[in-house]
């Protein structure tokens, strides 16, 4: 879209101005390519714990995926201030309802982006992982009519905790629910009645954080919302990773999960410039050879889908530090992106 390469590292967001209100006391700022016109999408994009806007679109890439295919960004980012360790703040009962708190502010966000950008009212989109996932989780239920779909990575479902001690079990999959309960809950979240935002979910097999069954809740709250049973259409290898999907009554993808292989907490990437390559190796942004990022942006129907790679170049990450097949409950290493997520987590208390 013509703006110049930024180097390595740099932060390319701006602020957004012209909120109406803020009462979750957020911070927003926001990522437009030049030259973008009138009537592009919109992804809103949020952070995990330890995270801020800036480092999230670096280790991610996005930024630089809108470049190539023309679409705006919005990030929200927490304040210490809200939360010490930058977690948005998905278990308190005050910023995870409609017209309240955290929610209400990346809502007010979005109205202010249509307004200054006119985005695209039908083609707005919300990701994040962990904490900021958790918080797509809240936007998808307590807003849906504003969201065309959504991607949840290491996340949980919407109404997993209403306060700390919640948070421990809903993090370690002990906060059990039937798919009746999961899906009351988004339905009371909102008066709207459908259609409902398509989800894509996304999960690390050896994640000791938000354990994998975490994503097995999101995805049974989403197939009873959209009236789908809990078994899938089909169920698919990609490049070694399990997908399960379930189509809508219409034939496109209403729902899809995506288990990576031995993958800890964090946000799968496969960094680099080429196709179907985005974002930068560091804490929380895991090499795996396979990217979150362009395959999300693939499923919102904002960039063609990656092209199929070898299985070689997936081994040879793997072999380099990058993809390491594990067990659930493999441990990750002392100083790795797991151990500086589970040493912010303690600090606030969220895991024992």
């Amino acid at each position: 879209m013509g703006r110049k390469p930024a180097s390595i590292g740099e932060d390319r967001l701006s602020d957004l101005t012209g909120l109406k209100q803020n009462p979750g006391n957020l911070r927003a700022r926001k990522y437009v390519p030049e030259g973008l016109g009138a009537g592009a999408p919109l992804v809103v994009i949020l952070h995990g714990c330890t995270q801020d806007a800036a480092s999230f679109d670096i280790g991610s890439g996005w930024s630089r995926l809108a470049d190539r295919h023309g679409f705006a960004l919005l990030f929200p980012e927490q304040k210490r201030e809200n939360n010490s360790n930058l977690c948005f703040n998905w278990f308190t009962a005050g910023d995870t309802q409609r017209g309240m708190g955290e929610a209400a502010s990346i809502q007010a966000m979005i109205a202010a982006m249509r307004a200054a950008h006119q985005v695209d009212p039908q083609r707005i989109f919300v990701t994040g992982l962990s904490a900021g996932g958790a918080m797509a989780s809240v936007m998808l239920a307590t807003y849906p009519e504003s969201f065309a779909a959504g991607a949840i990575i290491a996340g949980v479902a919407y109404g997993c905790a209403s306060g700390v001690m919640q948070a421990f079990d809903c993090m370690g999959g002990r906060a059990r629910e039937e798919a009746a309960e999961l899906g009351a809950r988004i339905r009371r979240a909102s008066p709207h009645k459908g259609p409902w935002p398509r989800v894509s979910v996304w999960q690390g097999s050896a994640d000791a954080v938000v354990v994998p069954s975490n994503a097995d809740a999101i995805v049974l709250q989403w197939t009873h919302v959209h009236g789908l049973p809990p078994r899938p259409d089909r169920t698919e290898t990609v490049e070694g990773h399990p997908r399960r999907v379930w189509d809508g009554p219409d034939g496109t993808v209403a729902i899809e999960e995506y288990l990576i292989t031995g993958m800890a907490h964090g946000t799968p990437l496969d960094p680099g410039t080429g196709a179907g390559e985005s974002g930068e190796a560091g804490a929380h942004m895991l090499d795996v050879g396979f990217s979150s990022t362009d395959r999300i942006a693939a499923f919102f129907g904002i960039a063609p889908p990656p092209p199929a790679k070898a299985e070689a170049k997936a081994g040879a990450k793997a072999k380099a530090g990058g993809r390491k097949p594990a067990s659930r409950t493999a441990p990750a290493p002392r100083d790795g992106p797991q151990a500086v997520i589970d040493k912010a987590l303690r600090a606030a208390g969220l895991l024992r």
